[in-house]
């Protein structure tokens, strides 16, 4: 037993202010305690003090001064370093967040604020049913107005938003599309943006590996639901309406808004499919099937395999061994240099295996080639308009130092196809002797075909009052400005006769490989400063390489892989990024639009995905994404 005097001089008193979770007002409390006690018996005391008729199950301790959660109960006052001049908060963990989703609407929804990020965004795709939780994170908005909005702006907002419990049809209405807007909401929208621009609004993402309170985000705040990682992993329409509809929301509003740079002809290809997309979501009887041949459940579990397979030990049995297809076609080829404009010039090339072989003419080809290009980790971007007949394969191809880019140009579709076709396969590995080497073919004539803007032979001319809707709503404002209304509508209806047999997900599934297929299509850009340079610089991070561009001209100066990175690990004290590739290559380099947090968690985060494995029901290694994406703080 101890005296008073003697417990006086080993206790203190601790400030606690209790937030109620109906949102009545706070209370605060003055408890007597000691360093021995435990925080589990630290909320006890509280409780049995506020003799208040409420359930405090979800309630913890908030430490302000330090930022943090006191979520280990077992841990004693002393273990944290709690001491009298600590002023604790015992609020709810779960509060109401404004939470907009891709297609730009507005939901409040009650998320954990204790949780970290990744598993707080687990949660809220768990209620929107949105598969591969992973692909997602939460974005702050670029200029943060949840603290400088005018008071009928937020109860403007208000009214504006979705109540996820009301709705009639339950989360799944999140796969429903929105209405586009009308012009000059649009142009209200619109802004145009430099690569700065982008790198400002890119630092915004939050730490995965930290709590929503930990960030600064507070009650009611509003944060952007997107997909971070732009890598669609088994994208299933039995499985993925609302996944599916969200990216393709996502991918809509990064053209409306000219996110990502597009050509005349992909706005009108994208506006098409818009169109469509909005007509039979309308529509009291969408079209259900498609114009293409039924897939029996036999076949389709046979593809299903195939897909299981790919990338794994098992290519093999997929592969004719015996008779490896080749192409020889004459081609023309142009390697671009700095400062000088040569032309395309025309060769025999020999496709073998993975590799690409071009000799002077068809009869040389039986000697030495002028050169060989190696496919294998290559990047295969497309290079095409089919307005100017132009049918072209740009190759980036790995070396010590970067990337070099090839570019190939076909005479026809048919060639076009096959060639990339066969690219796309090297890229991986692979060679046509892989099953889905005709299908890849038939995929990207497929797509030639919905890109080209001339209706069908044989079709009538469309009939301009068929559209009752807009057609300035499905393209971006400033194209919008350069077209007449009448014009607009007239090649809109013409490249939709290509794409009219679609089903609603078909045209939804289109829309998304098209958006991929954008050259500058899921590039993150971060302002940096490399190490020995003098001059700040732009960094793009995609799923597969980074990009070093120079920020004046925004030109591309190097580009490394991932494939060849050895090890990357930052300095947290002088906070640099530092990578290592292959062949003694090594970079360096410190973030100046954002914490260097976040393009570690962006690379880890790539790496992660690229680990995944394709099963459905798998549970996610979570450990080895925080340790891939998490560090000192």
């Amino acid at each position: 037993m101890i005296t008073a005097a003697e417990y006086g001089e080993t206790s203190w008193e601790l400030s606690v202010q209790i937030d109620q979770k109906d949102g009545d007002e706070s209370m605060k409390f003055k408890l007597r305690v000691k360093g021995d006690l435990h925080i589990g018996g630290l909320m006890l005391k509280l409780v049995e003090k506020i003799k208040a008729p409420q359930d405090w199950s979800d309630h913890a301790l908030w430490w302000e001064q330090r930022n943090c959660w006191l979520l280990k109960t077992h841990w004693t006052l002393d273990k944290y370093g709690i001491q009298a001049d600590a002023h604790l908060r015992y609020t709810p963990q779960h509060k109401p967040l404004l939470l907009q989703l891709p297609n730009m609407k507005t939901i409040k929804i009650t998320v954990s604020f204790s949780s970290v990020v990744f598993k707080a965004v687990t949660e809220i795709c768990r209620i929107l049913n949105i598969r591969r939780s992973e692909e997602l994170s939460l974005l702050k908005p670029p200029d943060d107005p949840s603290k400088k909005k005018k008071r009928k702006e937020k109860e403007h907002e208000h009214a504006d938003l979705w109540d996820i419990d009301l709705l009639s049809m339950g989360p799944g209405s999140a796969a429903q599309c929105q209405p586009n807007l009308p012009p000059p909401e649009l142009a209200k929208l619109y802004q145009p943006l430099s690569l700065v621009d982008k790198a400002i609004n890119n630092a915004g993402w939050l730490d995965s590996s930290r709590s929503l309170m930990e960030q600064d985000v507070q009650h009611e705040d509003k944060l952007l639901l997107r997909f971070k990682y732009n890598v669609f992993f088994d994208l299933n329409p039995k499985y993925d309406a609302v996944r599916i509809t969200q990216l393709y929301e996502q991918g809509r509003w990064s053209i409306l808004l000219e996110e990502i740079d597009c050509t005349e002809e992909e706005m009108l290809m994208f506006a098409s499919l818009q169109y469509h997309i909005c007509k039979l979501t309308m529509s009291s009887e969408p079209l259900v099937h498609s114009n293409e041949p039924e897939i029996d459940e036999v076949e389709a579990a046979l593809s299903n395999l195939e897909v299981t397979l790919e990338g794994g030990h098992t290519d093999r049995i997929l592969e004719d061994i015996t008779d490896i297809p080749e192409l020889a076609d004459s081609l023309k080829l142009f390697r671009p240099k700095r400062l000088t404009l040569r032309p395309y010039k025309e060769y025999w090339f020999v496709f073998k295996d993975t590799t690409i072989s071009y000799y002077k003419n068809k009869e040389a080809s039986s000697g030495e080639p002028i050169e060989q290009f190696h496919l294998r980790g290559c990047e295969v971007v497309p290079d095409v308009n089919m307005t100017d007949k132009k049918f072209g394969i740009k190759l980036l191809l790995p070396v010590a130092d970067g990337m070099n880019e090839v570019y190939i140009r076909c005479d026809n579709e048919t060639q076009y196809a096959k060639w990339k076709a066969a690219c796309i396969l090297a890229s991986k590995g692979k060679t046509m002797a892989y099953s889905s080497y005709k299908s890849e073919v038939r995929n990207i004539q497929s797509f030639l075909q919905m890109k080209s803007l001339a209706p069908p032979p044989g079709q009538a001319a469309p009939d301009l009052e068929a559209m009752e809707m807009n057609a300035e709503c499905f393209v971006s404002t400033r194209y919008a400005k350069k077209h007449k209304t009448k014009q607009l509508t007239t090649r809109i209806l013409e490249a939709h006769q290509n794409i009219a047999g679609l089903s609603l997900m078909d045209a939804k599934m289109r829309f998304i490989q098209a958006w991929q297929s954008l050259p500058e299509f899921g590039i993150n850009y971060y302002i940096v400063r490399f190490k020995g340079s003098k001059k700040d610089e732009i960094l793009g991070i995609s799923y597969n390489r980074l990009i070093r561009i120079d920020m004046s001209s925004g030109l591309p100066v190097t580009t490394w892989r991932f494939a060849n990175m050895k090890q990357w690990n930052v300095n947290w004290e002088i906070r640099q990024v530092t990578i290592e590739f292959d062949q003694n290559i090594s970079i360096a380099f410190c973030c100046l639009s954002c914490d260097c947090k976040v393009v570690h968690e962006f690379i880890g985060g790539y790496i992660f995905l690229s680990t995944r494995s394709k099963d459905q029901n798998e549970t996610l290694d979570e450990d080895l994404f925080h340790k891939l994406t998490g560090g000192q703080q």
